[in-house]
């Protein structure tokens, strides 16, 4: 169980995060209300210059190493400042077989998520035109329509901040197989999920939603996607190691590195990211550089300064001081300094992006494999605090709370919560109680969140430092919670709050009684099942008869086949789990078939199991059995109530297929 938990994390990490109600959005803030947002910590240490030779050093003397321990095949790293390249350099192999280096310069990668600023830089560039009003009903813009949820409809400015409310979506996402490639105008209507959450009032990160915005821009300005980011992205600034097409270009396919699981196995083939304005990008390391030096310049090239300000300095509303979403980008605040970045996670690339607009520097990497334990993650989130330390440093001057309070505020934290980025209305939703971040306590009297560690270099030291927030001494990344009538309502921290909160596990899916419920259901059900042959040859061994005949023997019969049959089920499940995990293609379209069938299967095998223990305990009671036969018959009948119960709350059934 905890195998899966851990790859369903995964899972919902890769669909990422590695992570107060929030009200109407208001109008675009001042620098000033900006700045005001920061946490304090002012300049004490004298920032090391930048320049190149002082920076080639740092960074030669840290992701070598870094690259090395992870497994990591090869990375591109490109620092700018201003209107100039400070730094671009590849490290390791883009060919592993082949012993090709990567060249900064030509080398693709692939950006996953932060092709998305591509896509919403292109929004901007049709709000400029006034084809784009922010605050409009997206049904204006579209040829089929998006149902109002709770009465209010979608806005591109709800699109761009993850405040739709759509649920996560999976099906359509990323594919090994060319023919996965799908028009935005067959996929859009096709691949549009449930809305969970009023517009406007949770981050919920969504490809669905970037995929959308880039079909509105497609009508808008009468060209077709991949063209229009072309003709007005990647023409206008030389960009020509670059591309959204998928499968890639004959002229760009030599270029692209391949993307490993880790360095010791077999490159992979190109990915194809289905809802490609989400994030079908491949690009040079130099040509992110180019896309940093635009919007570090106010858009030189792309859109007017006021345009680039209105997007950079919006500010959404978030879970008290943390992080939240500019127009597409979101805050990362570091030493002081508010960084707007994007992080971007194919199956094998993982990326991130961070412009410093009160110091005109950007900073993009990207690495072709996760590492041996997922540790593309860490080394990024190392490089960009390390950096900073460096070239931006700062001191911190958090408050304190009193060990006392503090101590009843980690408390109140305790428990299991639901991430607003996962599936509510379908199967997937089994994979968000598997995943349920878990906030417990140590003996000292601070947070404990395990589920949190693997985002940055190390374990974290939560320190609260106002009420109700508190700070990890390592990174100064901030984690802070909303209390209303004195329970958590929700909480998130700095890496993940502009797109995700964390809101309390619903009593009827808490994963702290539920899971060990559903274990000792399973092993019930499995004890039950072997016993039925043991037992049939234990008696024929000895020459013994049944004891029960008639109804009784039928209703003992029935119980044990459907017992069977769950168990059926749950091999078809996992069975599911390691096919999508190993390729997460296989879940839209290859195995449609055992999809359909698991969704039949399981809850005939849940119910059946339930009637036919609870017809065999009625039977035993009647006949007067021994209190052994009563007891196993009590215990099935358990299992078969939470075995339904489980069915029911995560929706192990039904035909839709848009999950």
């Amino acid at each position: 169980m905890r195998f899966l938990r851990k790859l369903m994390i995964g899972l919902t990490a890769l669909v990422a995060l590695p992570l107060a109600a929030q009200g109407p959005i208001p109008p675009e803030p001042t620098k000033k209300a900006v700045t005001a947002a920061a946490p304090a910590a002012p300049k004490t240490t004298q920032p090391v210059a930048l320049d190149r030779a002082d920076l080639e050093a740092w960074l030669d003397g840290y992701l070598p190493y870094a690259l090395e321990r992870a497994n990591i095949p090869g990375a591109v790293v490109v620092v700018v400042r201003g209107n100039q390249v400070v730094l671009e350099k590849g490290y390791g192999y883009s060919n592993v077989a082949k012993r090709a280096p990567v060249n900064p310069e030509t080398t693709l990668f692939r950006p996953g998520s932060v092709s998305k600023l591509f896509t919403w830089t292109a929004v901007m560039q049709q709000v400029e035109a006034g084809k784009i009003d922010l605050d409009k009903d997206v049904n204006a813009y579209l040829d089929f329509k998006i149902p109002p949820y709770q009465g209010k409809p979608v806005t591109m400015r709800n699109i761009m901040t993850h405040t739709a409310g759509f649920q996560e979506s999976v099906r359509y996402l990323i594919s090994s197989d060319p023919k996965a490639v799908m028009a935005l105008k067959q996929q859009m209507p096709l691949a549009l999920p449930d809305r969970v959450f009023a517009p406007g009032t949770t981050p919920a990160y969504s490809n669905y939603a970037t995929a959308l915005a880039g079909y509105i821009v497609e009508r808008v300005s009468g060209e077709p996607f991949d063209d229009y980011v072309e003709n007005h992205i990647f023409k206008p600034l030389g960009m020509n190691y670059a591309t959204f097409r998928q499968p890639l270009p004959a002229r760009l396919a030599p270029f692209m590195s391949n993307g490993y699981p880790d360095i010791t196995q077999k490159a992979r083939p190109f990915e194809i990211v289905i809802p490609a304005p989400a994030g079908s990008l491949s690009a040079s390391g130099a040509d992110m550089g180019k896309f940093m030096i635009a919007h570090l310049n106010d858009g030189a090239g792309l859109l007017k300064p006021e345009t680039a300000k209105m997007m950079h300095d919006f500010k959404a509303p978030g879970v008290g001081p943390l992080n939240s979403m500019a127009l597409g980008f979101y805050e990362q605040w570091v030493n002081g300094h508010r960084a707007i970045a994007h992080g971007g996670d194919t199956v094998w690339f993982h990326s991130y992006l961070w412009l410093f607009p009160d110091a005109d520097i950007g900073v993009f990497i990207s690495m072709n494999s996760a590492g041996k334990a997922g540790d593309a993650g860490a080394v990024r989130s190392a490089l960009f605090h390390k950096f900073a330390d460096r070239y931006l440093p700062g001191t911190a001057t958090p408050g304190t709370v009193d060990a006392k309070t503090a101590r009843q505020h980690a408390q109140m934290m305790v428990g299991h919560y639901e991430s607003s980025r996962g599936s509510f209305t379908n199967f997937m939703s089994l994979f968000g109680l598997l995943g349920q971040a878990q906030v417990g306590m140590t003996e000292n009297g601070k947070l404990s969140i395990p589920g949190l560690d693997g985002l940055g270099a190390g374990a974290r030291d939560w320190v609260e430092v106002e009420p109700f927030v508190w700070r990890d001494t390592g990174t100064g990344e901030r984690l802070a919670a909303e209390v209303k009538d004195g329970r958590v309502t929700r909480w998130s921290l700095d890496a993940g709050s502009p797109f995700m909160v964390f809101e309390p596990a619903r009593a009827s899916a808490n994963a702290a009684w539920l899971i060990p419920a559903l274990i000792a259901a399973l092993g019930i059900v499995l004890l039950a099942a072997l016993a039925w042959p043991v037992r049939a040859l234990v008696r024929r061994n000895f020459g013994a008869t049944f004891a029960l005949e008639g109804k009784a023997r039928r209703a003992y019969r029935l119980s044990r086949l459907f017992a069977w049959l769950v168990l059926a089920a749950l091999a078809g499940w996992i069975g599911l789990v390691a096919a999508f995990s190993a390729d997460i293609g296989s879940i839209g379209g290859p195995l449609d078939w055992l999809i359909h069938l698991l969704r039949i299967l399981t809850p005939v095998a849940a119910f059946g199991l339930l009637a036919t223990a609870g017809w065999h305990l009625w039977l035993s009671i009647k006949d007067k059995r021994k209190w052994t036969m009563k007891f196993g018959a009590v215990l099935l009948l358990l299992a078969g109530l939470v075995l339904v119960w489980v069915t029911l709350v995560f929706h192990l059934y039904g035909f839709g297929m848009v999950y």
